[in-house]
């Protein structure tokens, strides 16, 4: 009898669906194993299931793909330290209780002539089940991570690995054309002949690979290990100030730039200043002179990278279409909200108290806005001399989809100066450089206006007044209940008129009734 798993199994590697109910919106833990060419993987999602929260991460470096482009086998010494980490996995995720367990493996293992038979012994050892997915589920799967989280996104998805490279085209949130190629780095370590020849195999691989996708669109997002490194080794380049990888843009004449740097660097050098692991700098200039083909043929406007891709394409599969429809940054800051804020449910109610103020903010600096709201009040925990600080870290570095680098720190500053009137001075400024001076200014009166409507009433500050913004005549108005007349004690005068400051407006106060 086969005890490995039938790709015609309805279900797939997920078991039956997580999200039975449409609108779901949590899950309990769900643990994702990916056993790729290079890295062994596990990770443990928690929380809010539209963007999901890592509760647990763990890889280990095995190579279990090195050298099968000669001889057709998992590499031995990779075997044996993959088996270990699956283990590992296996015993972890039952102290977590995580069920179910996804197990996806990619190129090495569905390549290779003996990934049966491994996949036989992971079973037995370990009761795991190895789900081997072919290079177009790979494509799909990865490029369904980008769109957990990038709703929106519209481009190229190009996923590396250690022995296959993976296009997809995405847009109007589904998934397009799909190819897959041998152009992992230790695919390319087997080409024989100078680099020269090297450069034109690579070369003609990804033309035909262009043909075959057929981009409708100037942007390529970059997902896999090697690509993430290149991002970092181009923030140091830059001396780039926030070094969170997820949604970092980078432009290709910039990056040609930084990828001759590399190839004229000194890589153990690169690799202390990165932290880079040993196993993965190993790779790094062959995924170099992939990437320089890539933008030599493509042509991208603008180059992004995705933390996310297969694992969280594995949870995006099973998300029916409403729970998909949400913004993953609502959405998290949502959970936050509900685990972490004194009152949860406030956020929103403050949302409607202060957005008088920003009627005429666009679309997205009004998404901005809600998730500042709902997450205003969730490090309350934290040393008063440190709030503002902590706040602006969270929204900074925290794992969160639908976010760009400007929107992060926009959301920071915000938060901020919800607990601190002033940023000058603050050992974050090197941070404010990725906002336009109107940005920072934005961010401040929101901030203020969070610092003032928080605290203006403890239940809905609704409940104890309006207000009211004229800015062709400079003028910030609030009407006052009778209860809040009481409530409008000399803390909440000076944060409004603080708020009206940060406006350059004339405060004014009535009551009404």
């Amino acid at each position: 009898m086969n005890d490995l798993p039938d790709p015609h199994d309805e279900f797939g590697p997920l078991g039956r669906p997580l999200f039975e109910d449409p609108s779901a919106r949590a899950l309990s833990r769900v643990g994702v194993v990916d056993v790729g060419s290079n890295s062994v993987r596990m990770v443990v999602f928690d929380g809010a299931a539209r963007s999901p929260a890592y509760f647990f991460n763990e890889k280990i470096m095995c190579g279990l793909g090195q050298g099968l482009a000669e001889t057709n086998r998992l590499n031995s010494r990779g075997r044996e330290r993959a088996l270990a980490a699956l283990k590992r996995f296996a015993l972890l995720a039952r102290g977590m209780k995580v069920t179910p367990m996804m197990v996806v493996a990619t190129a090495a293992v569905r390549e290779a002539e003996d990934g049966p038979e491994f996949q036989a012994e992971v079973l037995r050892e370990t009761g795991l089940r190895l789900w081997v997915i072919d290079g177009d589920e790979e494509a799909r799967l990865s490029a369904q991570g980008v769109l957990l989280g990038w709703p929106d996104a519209r481009g190229i998805v190009c996923d590396i690995g250690g022995n296959s490279m993976e296009l997809a085209r995405i847009g109007d949130g589904k998934v397009g054309r799909r190819v897959t190629s041998p152009l992992g780095p230790f695919r390319l370590q087997q080409v024989k002949g100078t680099p020269k020849e090297r450069q034109a195999h690579i070369s003609g691989i990804i033309k035909g690979l262009k043909e075959t996708i057929q981009p409708d669109h100037d942007r390529i997002y970059l997902v896999g290990g090697s690509w993430r490194v290149i991002a970092r080794l181009d923030m140091e380049r830059r001396g780039y100030p926030l070094t969170v990888l997820h949604e970092y843009r980078m432009m290709p004449r910039s990056l040609m730039e930084t990828l001759d740097w590399i190839a004229a660097g000194d890589l153990a050098a690169l690799r202390v200043r990165t932290g880079t692991s040993p196993e993965r700098m190993e790779l790094v200039p062959l995924a170099v002179e992939v990437l320089r083909e890539l933008i030599r043929i493509f042509r991208p406007k603008e180059i992004d990278v995705s933390s996310y891709g297969i694992r969280e394409g594995l949870l995006y599969e099973q998300m029916p279409p409403r729970l998909r429809a949400r913004d993953p940054l609502i959405e998290a800051a949502r959970m936050a909200e509900a685990t972490s804020a004194r009152s949860p449910g406030f956020g929103k109610k403050l949302h409607q108290f202060l957005s008088p103020l920003f009627k005429n903010a666009p679309p997205e600096r009004q998404r901005l806005i809600r998730a500042a709201c709902l997450l205003h009040d969730t490090t309350w925990r934290a040393h008063p001399d440190y709030r503002a600080e902590m706040c602006f870290d969270n929204a900074t570095r925290a794992n969160l989809g639908g976010l760009d680098h400007p929107g992060r720190v926009f959301l920071g500053l915000a938060l901020l100066h919800r607990y601190k009137n002033s940023r000058s001075g603050s050992r974050l400024e090197p941070l404010f450089r990725l906002l336009s001076e109107e940005q920072i200014l934005e961010a401040e009166v929101l901030g203020k206006a969070m610092r003032f409507g928080s605290m203006f009433s403890i239940e809905d500050p609704s409940t104890a007044g309006s207000l009211k913004f004229m800015p062709k005549k400079k003028i910030l108005e609030l009407t006052l209940t009778p209860e809040g007349a009481a409530l409008y004690g000399e803390v909440a005068q000076a944060r409004f008129k603080s708020l009206a400051a940060a406006l350059h407006a004339t405060p004014q106060v009535k009551t009404s009734g």
